[in-house]
């Protein structure tokens, strides 16, 4: 008979080993689950440094039966966010467990009580650890592997968050888009696309290779600024930007990248980032000691491209602008040897995003749910 389950706080080298092995055992029989690039997701997680916990407080915890980690969780307090809205929030993420209800129970507990010794009121999860990163928990679409960032769990984890009181708050979708749709172009889409590059004059160009720190740090102050509006959104720190810039100067793709510049000031940008997966489960997530070479020189084999962002300045919003940015990359995706474009994640609330999306003829194909829950 298996003794009660045990929650601890995560305090040694030992624990952070547990904490990270643990994901790679639930999913191991799972045909689906990519790993993560285990060095960055020790970064996220705060047991090594990342810009992120400048500005946040942070706690993971493990339970274990009969001496076994069976689940973990983290929970986190992002002061940025509760500034930018106002409120006593706390967040949990990077949730695993075994289909074990007294285990996941106990885990939540451990995190809930530890948000309220923080003074937080609510709490919001899972996020990974806030919306600029990986987010949602996958309730919909288990049949097919996650695209680089998406992140991917059991089906029975939604049944874990509503015994401990979650309810849904927000959904998440991904749509997938095979590049033969061009050829059906909604024609108003079209349209708009046209009449908006004439009427603002817009010239689209690909990030330049002899400018790409400044090309990228443009587009990370572009998405800062645009979602200012977008529903939980909170600004990248300066600290964030830097390290954001630095980590995809490695990974971006530059004809696969559009900044739309009007007088030759940029205004929108957009980027389809590759779909790494398909080499990360290649080299089980190891970057070290050769598995970032197979990274950098296996990119043309990759037919997947994420749409990850097409970001426009306020003040050119709901004008097309960003239809104008994306359509840049097309053309140059296809050549690339690019099958499919998903577009992810796009909001429930995004009404006009979804709507563009879906009348340009793009499927979906996943859903992530985020929850709330108070913690009186």
């Amino acid at each position: 008979m298996s003794k009660m389950p045990i929650c601890d706080i995560v305090s040694s080298k030992r624990d952070q080993k547990e904490f990270l092995d643990l994901e790679r055992e639930l999913y191991r029989e799972n045909a689906y689950w990519v790993p993560p690039l285990w060095a960055e997701r020790r970064k996220i997680v705060g047991f090594k440094y990342h810009p992120f916990y400048d500005d946040a407080d942070r706690q993971a915890f493990l339970v274990r039966r009969d001496g076994r980690a069976v689940g973990r969780i983290l929970a986190v307090v992002n002061h940025a966010h509760n500034r930018c809205h106002n409120e006593k929030r706390g967040f949990v993420g990077f949730f695993e467990c075994e289909d074990d209800s007294e285990a996941s129970k106990l885990l939540f507990q451990h995190a809930f009580d530890w948000l309220r010794q923080q003074g937080m009121t609510d709490v919001r999860g899972p996020v990974h650890p806030s919306l600029n990163y990986e987010v949602g928990l996958l309730v919909d679409g288990f049949d097919s592997s996650p695209t680089f960032m998406i992140p991917y769990n059991h089906p029975y984890y939604e049944r874990l968050f509503l015994e401990s009181g979650f309810e849904k708050v927000q959904d998440l979708f991904s749509y997938d888009a095979h590049m033969d749709i061009l050829e059906d172009l909604d024609p108003k889409l079209a349209f708009v696309i046209e009449e908006a590059t004439r009427r603002f004059k817009v010239n689209c160009r690909p990030i330049d290779r002899k400018r790409f720190k400044e090309d990228v740090r443009s587009f990370l102050e572009i998405y800062n600024q645009s979602l200012q509006r977008t529903w939980g959104y909170v600004p990248m720190s300066e600290a964030e930007i830097k390290v954001q810039s630095d980590g995809l100067k490695h990974l971006i793709v530059p004809e696969l990248t559009s900044i739309a510049e009007i007088d030759g000031r940029p205004v929108g940008a957009g980027f389809g980032l590759l779909d790494y997966n398909q080499i990360i489960r290649q080299i089980d997530g190891r970057l070290f000691p050769f598995g970032w070479l197979k990274l950098l020189t296996g990119k043309r084999k990759i037919d997947r491209l994420r749409l990850i962002s097409t970001n426009v300045l306020p003040e050119y919003q709901k004008w097309g602008l960003g239809l104008v940015t994306l359509s840049r990359i097309l053309p140059d995706a296809i050549s690339f040897g690019i099958q499919i474009g998903e577009f992810s994640w796009v909001l429930e609330s995004n009404s006009l995003s979804r709507g563009t999306i879906e009348r340009g003829g793009a499927t979906r194909t996943k859903t992530h749910r985020l929850y709330d829950r108070s913690l009186a």
